[in-house]
């Protein structure tokens, strides 16, 4: 069995030191956990930042100098053996929330005082005890949401504070069971297989019972929102999103791992798409094709899949077909 005590406790120091250093010693924090060549992806507009330096000044400066004090509220932990790379990269997933107060414009738009919960999906890659790589997926949509900005079309789910696993047991800070992390990625995998490779992005309900337990829920992003059971989750998502995009391409994932019950996955990009009329009620048809960076976590119950929590670049998918809702945002909310 892989011991990755080690990693997990790494990163949640740096999570700690993260939280609770002034806006002063970011660069110094930082610098201190990840390697000289550490590099992070996140979500639009912060993007690519290839130093320690960018990392802080470009990222976490703004978000801690907009919601202090800021509060990481986890509800997803765990680590696992990157199962694309061969080399076997140990790599750190996380969920949860962001809390703060609202206090100082962010992203251009302008504060409203009152508390708010960033949605976050985070990963962290590990080697001779530093943090090489890295990525943070923010719902900035969940966020303009949150802020009422009209410009964000009605969700065809359900818009809520995302919880974390039904289980209460998503925080895997002890070491768990090795079988049962692989039986969850053979899980997903499957899943995965028969979505992308065998029915190219369309779900239809008998494969989906394959999979996923009957009583499913899918915590989806801003925009789209959280969907309860498979016939939910097809009126709610699939369809929508199969009737909005067409399939182009699936460019694969940078990691997927597990443990115990928890797996997932994300990319950069996962997928190649083209809008059809009317994805999100915000784009129209065109043969422009776009990039779909995206998170998908997943909780196993026995054989089947009972969760799952989805991050969508939506502003990078959008800005890339000429649309920039954050631009619109910002215009909209002065």
């Amino acid at each position: 069995m892989t011991d990755l005590q080690a990693e997990k406790k790494l990163v949640l120091n740096y999570f700690d030191e993260i939280s609770s250093c002034n806006i002063e010693s970011l660069s110094e924090v930082i610098s201190k956990y990840v390697s000289e060549d550490f590099s992070m992806r996140c979500t639009h507009p912060f993007n690519e930042l290839g130093s320690a330096d960018l990392v802080a000044n470009n990222l976490w400066k703004p978000i801690k100098d907009s919601f202090s004090p800021i509060q990481r509220r986890l509800d997803i932990f765990y680590a696992g053996i990157n199962s694309l790379d061969n080399n076997g990269g140990r790599w750190i997933s996380s969920m949860g929330h962001l809390m703060g107060v609202f206090n100082k414009s962010f992203l251009g738009l302008k504060p409203n005082y009152k508390s708010i919960l960033l949605r976050f999906a985070e990963f962290y890659k590990v080697e001779n005890s530093k943090i090489t790589e890295g990525a943070l997926f923010l719902d900035i949509m969940n966020f303009m949401q949150q802020l009422g900005l009209s410009i964000i079309p009605e969700s065809t789910g359900l818009v809520c504070v995302t919880p974390g696993p039904m289980n209460h047991k998503g925080l895997k800070f002890n070491l768990s069971d090795k079988n049962e992390g692989e039986k969850t990625l053979k899980l997903i995998h499957r899943m995965r297989d028969r979505l992308v490779e065998g029915s190219k992005m369309k779900s239809f309900k008998d494969d989906l019972e394959l999979d996923w337990k009957k009583d499913m829920i899918w915590w989806g992003p801003g925009g789209i929102g959280a969907s309860y059971t498979i016939d939910g989750y097809m009126k709610g998502h699939s369809r929508p999103f199969e009737e909005g995009l067409e399939f182009v391409k699936f460019n694969g994932h940078i990691l997927s791992s597990a443990e115990d019950d928890l797996g997932g996955w994300f990319g950069w990009p996962n997928l190649i798409m083209k809008p059809k009329d009317g994805y999100l009620s915000l784009t129209k048809a065109t043969d422009i094709e776009s990039e779909m960076r995206v998170v998908d976590l997943y909780r196993r119950d026995g054989d089947k899949i009972a969760e799952n929590w989805i991050f969508i670049d939506h502003l990078h998918f959008l800005k890339k077909l000429g649309i920039d809702l954050l631009d619109q945002a910002t215009k909209s909310n002065n």
